[in-house]
């Protein structure tokens, strides 16, 4: 949820004692410190509670989905992309918005008091899809692999990892819809980079064998 300097009505003891004006607030606490829009007069108050909003989180993790609940201030923008750590009758997890539904429909910003319910998908822990070509080349020999690692793991193309007992060489990356900051939706030139919760799929070579074992 976005980061911005929080704005409040209060009357201003040198241009409006008796009516609110739009002050922003520059330091919080007990007396905070705020300053008035009107005639930049700065001064310390005790601010007014913010008011919140309850509302549906929709989440979706490992191809399942569950529904939790979460108070955003009621005029705090909520933007598609956005991440924000959600807490559950289970864990404290962090989730990206996908997508917010108000009465009209769906829509990539809102203020939280218009959302009717926020859907998202768990990033602290994801599972990727992988495509696995094994040393040899064989194309009858590829195979499904899936990797469970933290969002921000990093997998960079042409670089050699290991995850547990598998050893592999990135090839190729295909980003997911939501990927914000990247130039392609497939990544494939020498370091390129992407983290794991921006993943649709991987490209991986295997580097423990020639060929894979029947099961």
């Amino acid at each position: 949820m976005s980061e911005s300097t929080r704005r409040v009505g209060l009357p201003c003891p040198a241009c409006s004692p008796d009516l609110e004006t739009i002050h922003e607030v520059l330091r919080e606490g007990g007396q905070a410190t705020v300053r008035c829009t009107e005639c930049d007069h700065v001064h310390k108050t005790t601010l007014p509670e913010e008011r919140t909003v309850e509302r549906d989180v929709v989440v979706s993790q490992d191809g399942e989905s569950f529904t939790a609940t979460t108070e955003p201030p009621a005029e705090e923008t909520l933007a598609v992309g956005e991440e924000f750590l959600l807490e559950t009758d289970e864990a404290i997890m962090t989730v990206r918005i996908t997508s917010l539904e108000v009465t009209d429909g769906r829509v990539e910003e809102a203020t939280a008091e218009d959302v009717e319910t926020i859907w998202s998908r768990a990033v602290g822990n994801v599972s990727v899809n992988a495509t696995v070509h094994p040393k040899s080349g064989a194309h009858d020999e590829t195979r499904g692999e899936t990797l469970h690692v933290p969002g921000d793991y990093e997998f960079v193309v042409g670089s050699s990892d290991d995850l547990g007992d598998f050893e592999f060489t990135v090839e190729g990356i295909h980003l997911r819809d939501d990927a914000v900051g990247y130039d392609h939706e497939k990544l494939d030139h020498d370091r390129d980079s992407a983290v794991a919760k921006d993943v649709n799929r991987l490209y991986l070579r295997d580097e423990e064998s020639d060929a894979w074992s029947a099961w």
